[in-house]
């Protein structure tokens, strides 16, 4: 029998009381908890970070039954009970300063409540400050402070700007209060999307360890590959025989969309939301992206131009990661902390010994909503027809209707505003690949064979087709077509799959200025 997904969980004890899947994380968590006092760690929404905080909450509070049978449970000393302050920005009112303020004071109040304190001070960093000192000295052991989501009174009004810095303001009275009270804590722990550094939120909080892209704790949140293969292992086995392939082959389906997430460009996680809708449906579709608000994302993309982000690598210093500025937003960075980039690798500079972050498209699920989202925002058309023409064209590369093809691909990018028209092979190369990846092809972008290099491959099935994209600011289509589809042919690229037992096609694209055409020509044997 299936052990029961807990989707939509993120409260530690229900998740353990309804005997729900738990993917152990209490070693990593002990590491931390025991290797310091104030820490902050930045993962996208929908990553597990409720969930980590409120397992943290149940440790500090020696609740041990719930950790029967996971590491912690023989690792921790349990007759030492901790008071602890939790508070959830995701629950608070922040549409203006004085809802934000009214919010916090009602969990302050709560909090003296639930331990019987009696609170004099009237404002809220004095009465926060109060409540710390008061536990501590009732309770006779430290405090524990655990914050969850602490940006989002900015994040969720950063179209407002003032009503941002309004609230920014209050943040940083507020969380000056856990320096001042340095002697009655045990733990202090902050999560968030994005760390604002530069606005000062935590400048008084000079002792705040930052361990986001700490390779210690790349794992704290979301499912390693080995993780996802021993504890959904009874999943995987239902996928295989649902798809009716072989367990290797779902682990490798499941991994090209979902896997890929990293902040030290070593160890790669799964996003926790996705994976358990994943395995919930059992079905292949963009989980993650479908909850979120991605209209923000496309817009500070097309305000920027910047398609770059999606069509190739970016590099960026360590320090770029610290400068979320909410005046003047990085694409690059916001789409990192929002987890619409990852890093895929990092090295230091060989002349300044610097680290250099190399940023990606984590995995299939997200460059795929993504690149619909803004095709559809730049083309000002619907996700319905952007969705109706990916089938439509899935459909003409399968069959080797290179025709309709054409008329389809001369459609889509008539329809793109001129300001985005590159001016190199390169640009309508990237772009023909992003539209083409929605298509539910596996693309492999410049394959290597003994006699070249081929543009781009698209596999689907018993189905290959081998691609030449020819750009020219001045010429006939007619002419770099036959460039194209005469390089594809000397060079025998279709050698490289002649024994896959798989209909090969050749196509060549051309595009001569803003004019667009292609061939197809079917490789028999």
């Amino acid at each position: 029998m299936l052990q029961k997904l807990p989707i939509g969980i993120q409260t530690f004890a229900n998740l353990r009381n309804d005997d729900c899947l738990y993917v152990d994380k209490t070693e990593i968590i002990h590491r931390l908890v025991t290797s310091g006092r104030v820490f902050f760690l930045s993962r996208p929404r929908r990553f597990g970070k409720s969930l980590l905080v409120s397992t943290m909450e149940a440790i500090f509070k020696g609740n041990k039954a719930l950790f029967k049978g996971l590491w912690i449970e023989n690792n921790w000393d349990w007759t030492v009970k901790c008071p602890v302050i939790r508070i959830d920005f995701g629950g608070t009112s922040n549409r203006d300063p004085e809802a934000l303020t009214n919010s916090l004071l009602g969990c302050v109040n709560a909090k003296a409540t639930e331990y019987n304190i009696n609170l004099e001070m009237i404002n809220l960093p004095d009465r926060f400050s109060e409540l710390i000192q008061k536990l501590h000295q009732s309770q006779k052991q430290q405090v524990v402070i655990l914050i969850d989501e602490y940006d989002k009174p900015i994040i969720d009004n950063l179209s407002e700007l003032a009503i941002a810095e309004a609230n920014r303001n209050i943040l940083h009275d507020f969380y000056q209060v856990i320096k001042a009270a340095d002697e009655h804590l045990r733990f202090v722990f902050l999560t968030g999307v994005s760390k604002f550094s530069k606005v000062s939120i935590f400048s008084g909080l000079n002792n705040l360890c930052d361990i986001t892209l700490n390779a210690q704790f790349a794992a704290i949140c979301g499912y390693t590959q080995a993780e996802l293969e021993s504890y959904f292992d009874a999943y995987i086995e239902q996928l295989a025989q649902k798809e009716g392939y072989t367990k290797l082959e779902a682990i490798e389906d499941i991994k090209h969309w979902y896997d890929g997430y990293s902040w030290d460009g070593e160890t790669f996680v799964y996003n926790s939301f996705s994976t358990l809708l994943f395995f919930g449906q059992q079905e292949f579709k963009d989980h993650w992206f479908a909850t979120g608000s991605p209209t923000f994302i496309v817009n500070i993309l097309r305000e920027h131009d910047d398609v770059k982000s999606l069509l190739e690598p970016v590099q960026l210093l360590a320090e770029s990661f610290d400068s979320f500025d909410i005046k003047a937003i990085n694409p690059q960075t916001l789409m990192f902390q929002t987890g619409y980039l990852t890093v895929k690798r990092k090295e230091k500079d060989p002349f300044s010994k610097v680290m250099l972050y190399t940023l990606g498209v984590p995995n299939e699920e997200v460059k795929r909503a993504l690149t619909t989202h803004l095709f559809a925002s730049y083309a000002a058309t619907s996700l319905p027809e952007i969705d109706e023409g990916c089938r439509q064209m899935m459909r003409q590369l399968v069959e080797g209707n290179s025709q309709p093809f054409e008329r389809n691909l001369q459609a889509l990018f008539a329809r793109i505003p001129y300001q985005l028209w590159g001016s190199d092979e390169r640009y309508y190369h990237s772009l023909l690949l992003l539209w083409l990846n929605m298509l539910g092809f596996k693309v492999d972008a410049e394959v290597s064979t003994d006699k070249g290099r081929i543009d781009a491959v698209w596999t689907w099935k018993e189905r290959v087709v081998i691609a030449e994209v020819k750009y020219a600011a001045k010429a006939r289509t007619s002419s770099l077509l036959k460039t194209a589809m005469k390089q594809m042919k000397a060079n025998r690229y279709s050698e490289r799959y002649a024994d896959e037992n798989k209909r090969i096609a050749l196509l060549g694209v051309a595009f001569a200025g803003k004019e667009i055409a292609c061939k197809m020509e079917e490789i028999s044997g």
